[in-house]
Parts: structure tokens; sequence; C-alpha cells
């Protein structure tokens, strides 16, 4: 071979866009897939701002600003960053919007399950009462002006783990918005962002949705969607074996137990990937009625929900862009 097509191979090789990259940040494993517009310097702006975010944002980090909060509950505001603020702002907002069905002062509770951690455990119905006399999102007093939090009584407790993930999702498109990217998939561990349209000539992206009785990576049906985040929430996500019985993580204001409502999982597809998050927890712990009226109600929001008798009912927006393709399941009117 001659030298110089010897060179133009290198170049070829060099001058090829790195393929998605994939780190352990905010819990689990978050792939990015930035296709032929991929560089280095981008996809590690991308995952700087992740780990910025779980810095800012874990309940579990010693000295983060979040548990700083829960640290000082009771005692003093404790001054934070504004996008913590933004991230608490949006979870209190749905908060309100389903009557505590979601609230970020769950930890109390999160933390005596501790399922998804090495040591869950069934709490005793005397912890469970104790947790829940420290839920209360109207406790969570923002000081905009100072930016400060506090939380009013001693022992509460903040966890933006139900929500921080879209914003971070939010995040990372908002630079390959300000790099000029056309085309991504933002995969934060089953929060999927799929940014822009598959090719350029507009055709949609193909997200599958978990089939919750499977083993993962197994898809019920396939959503079409163009530059929409989609994230599901269900009982197979995190759960616990304990005495023999399965719990999942999504936990019951009202009663302090894993929710049981007939669902199996709620897919919410959105604009904004703060909101499908936010979304898909709370119309979870709601169940279908509430929840699916909650979803109706914001703006450019969709979804799809999965019951226990294998039934799949939807918003009509979701179900315009949806297939099924597990004959196990039935669409239902």
């Amino acid at each position: 071979m001659m030298p110089w097509l010897l060179m133009c191979l290198g170049l070829t090789a060099c001058l090829k866009p790195p393929p998605a990259q994939s780190e352990f940040v905010l819990g689990t494993v978050c792939t990015i897939n930035l296709y032929e517009q991929g560089s280095a310097r981008i996809y590690d702006a991308i995952f700087s701002r992740l780990h910025e975010i779980e810095q800012t944002m874990s309940a579990s980090l010693a000295g983060a600003p979040l548990d700083r909060i829960n640290q000082n509950a009771g005692i003093a505001p404790v001054p934070v960053p504004a996008d913590l603020i933004a991230v608490l702002d949006t979870a209190l907002g749905y908060a309100e919007l389903s009557d505590g069905a979601f609230d970020p002062t769950v930890y109390p509770l999160v933390k005596r399950w501790a399922i998804g951690s090495e040591d869950p455990h069934l709490p005793q119905e005397a912890e469970i009462q104790e947790a829940l006399s420290l839920i209360n999102w109207r406790d969570v007093v923002i000081d905009r002006e100072a930016a400060t939090v506090f939380l009013r009584r001693s022992g509460m407790a903040l966890d933006l783990g139900a929500i921080a993930k879209g914003y971070a999702a939010d995040e990372a498109a908002r630079l390959l918005q300000n790099a000029r990217i056309k085309r991504a998939i933002i995969d934060l561990g089953g929060n999927i962002f799929a940014y822009g349209t598959k090719q350029e000539s507009g055709l949609p992206w193909r997200i599958g949705i978990q089939n919750p009785l499977d083993t993962r990576g197994t898809y019920l049906g396939i959503l079409a969607v163009r530059h929409k985040s989609i994230v599901t929430s269900g009982v197979y996500e995190r759960y616990a074996e304990i005495n023999g019985q399965r719990y999942h993580h999504i936990l019951s204001t009202r009663d302090g137990y894993p929710v049981r409502n007939g669902l199996l999982s709620v897919t919410i597809i959105a604009d904004r990937s703060i909101d499908a998050d936010g979304l898909s927890t709370a119309a979870f712990a709601l169940g279908y009625e509430q929840g699916r009226t909650l979803v109706e109600a914001i703006d450019q929001a969709e979804a799809i929900f999965v019951f226990e008798d294998k039934r799949i009912r939807g918003t009509p927006g979701a179900l315009a862009g949806f297939t099924l393709n597990d004959t196990q399941f039935n669409l239902a009117e």
C-alpha cells in the first residue's frame, strides 16, 4: 500500500466521531450517543455537567447541598445553588398538583425501606408511621432572594431522586442545542431524551417501552417520537425480595408501603424530561384515573399505563405513536 494512502486512512480514523459514551453517574449507567457529530469535547462537557448535578442533588452524598439541607432540618436555612432551587420548585409544583402523592420530602420513608441498597428491610409499623409524620411538602421553605432552603421540622429530609435525572437530561439537551448537535439519544438509566429526529429526513426515533413482567431490554411496544423525553416508572425498576415477597421502590405517602393500585408501569412522553420524570412517579402513585387526569392537565404531556391484568391504556397522543408488539398485552378502550 502506498504511503499516502496509509496516511489518508490514518486521518480518516482520527476524524471518525467517537462511539456512544457511558459513565456511572446519578446512581446509574448513563449513555449518550451523538452519532456523526460526536466529539470528545462535547461528551466531556455533558458528563461533567451530569457529575455536577449529582454532586448538588444527591441526598446520600455527605456534604452535598441537598445533604446539608437535610442535616439542618429544623435548625437553619441553607444556601444552595440556583439549579437546586429550580428543581425543587418543580418538585413542589408536582407535589401540589398530586396532593402529595409525589412528595420530595419522602426521604425518611425511603431510608426506612432502603430498597435498592445493599440492606433493604421491612420496617416496623411504628417506623413507618414515624416516617410518614415527617413527610409534608408544605414544610419546605424556599427563600429565592436569599437563595436558601429550609425544612421546618427536625428529621425531615428531601429526596430528588424522582426528578433530578429528568433535569439532568434537559441539561444535556441544552448543551447539545448550544453545540448545534442535530440528533442524539440521551439515556440516563432509562430516562430517555430522543433529541431531534432519527435522520435529517425527519424520521422519528423508535423507543421501546419495557415489558414490566420480563427481563430488562424486553419491550412490549414501540413509541415513535421526535424530540421528546420518555420516562417510565414501574414496579420492575428497583425492588427488594424480603421474606419471600417482592417490594418495589415507589412508596405511598399515604400508608408508607409500596404503591398497589393495579398498575405495573406508567410511561410519560413530554417535551421536558423533568416533567416526564416527575409525572411518571406522580401518575403511578395516584393510580390510573387520577394519574391520567393529572397528565392531561399538563401541556405537551402524554401517558401510557400498563396494568397488572396486562391491559394497556393511554392518552390519544401517546397511543397515536405507539405500536404494540407483545401479544400478552392488549390495548383497552
